[in-house]
């Protein structure tokens, strides 16, 4: 038998099990890569009219997925460990982030660039991306406090901002109240109580659960906190998890900017 080898432009059919490396692939101009995507993808608005869809988040369909013949699946977080379980199990290639921090989002960016053989418009990508959050570090500089902010990842149990939530609270000009706990990987290691949440008194409360709307009345009605100063001072913001609960290009962008929205007019009261 002959072997043919060359070398070749790969991946040239990716699964994106979430909706960053769909973003920053089409940022790239390498959309064309993709052959499947998440349920929960909304940016850019066309890859769902263009993309079929193979995942929620948690699950997917290992047959669908095998049947789009992928030479590369991308997936996010210890929470989709089982999903990437069974794709390895189906002899299918996967690469699993895990990023966290603002930094390590910048660095899967310029990953990703890198595989697809777009290193160097990636690292422009970051680039860009860089100079929005240093003016943003700036502007907080200026700031005359920091207004204290708690951050609601999900209700039930209460888990607070994961890390480069935290961080972006932080470059928008608010205190995190609960810093400490948003480095923590994992999401139980981000619970907290409503005790500490008032102890903490936040001057503004903003949510996002991650699938389901926020329940903002269900927040003012819950016990001792008509005595919170962002309740008091109806400081209470949900927020689209599609730009702050994706760890790509929306945090940094439309992510930061509504934050700063919500905390920068705190700031000089």
């Amino acid at each position: 038998m002959v072997h043919n080898f060359a070398i070749r432009s790969v991946p040239r059919r990716i699964v994106c099990l979430t909706e960053e490396p769909t973003e920053i692939l089409y940022a790239l101009g390498e959309e064309e890569r993709i052959v499947g995507i998440s349920a929960y993808t909304v940016r850019p608005a066309r890859a769902a009219e263009e993309k079929p869809v193979v995942s929620a988040f948690i699950g997917g369909s290992v047959k669908k997925i095998a049947e789009l013949e992928p030479d590369l699946i991308i997936g996010f977080s210890d929470i989709q460990a089982q999903l990437a379980h069974d794709l390895i199990k189906a002899n299918l290639p996967v690469l699993i982030f895990n990023q966290r921090s603002i930094q390590e989002i910048l660095d899967v960016i310029v990953t990703i660039g890198s595989i697809v053989g777009r290193r160097d418009d990636a690292e422009a990508l970051v680039r860009g991306y860089v100079e929005n959050l240093e003016a943003a570090r700036a502007r907080t500089e200026a700031q005359a406090r920091k207004p204290r902010v708690y951050f609601e990842e999900w209700d039930d149990p209460r888990i607070t901002a994961i890390q480069w939530v935290g961080e972006l609270i932080e470059m928008a000009g608010g205190e995190n109240i609960f810093a400490g706990a948003s480095r923590g990987k994992l999401a139980k290691e981000r619970f907290v109580d409503d005790e500490e949440i008032r102890r903490a008194d936040p001057e503004a409360i903003v949510a996002s659960w991650c699938g389901k709307e926020v329940d903002l009345d269900s927040i003012r009605s819950r016990p001792g906190y008509d005595a919170v100063t962002a309740v008091d001072n109806d400081e209470l913001h949900e927020l689209d998890p599609a730009i702050i609960l994706q760890p790509g290009p929306a945090c940094l962008t439309d992510g930061l900017a509504a934050l700063e929205e919500i905390i920068r007019p705190l700031s000089n009261r």
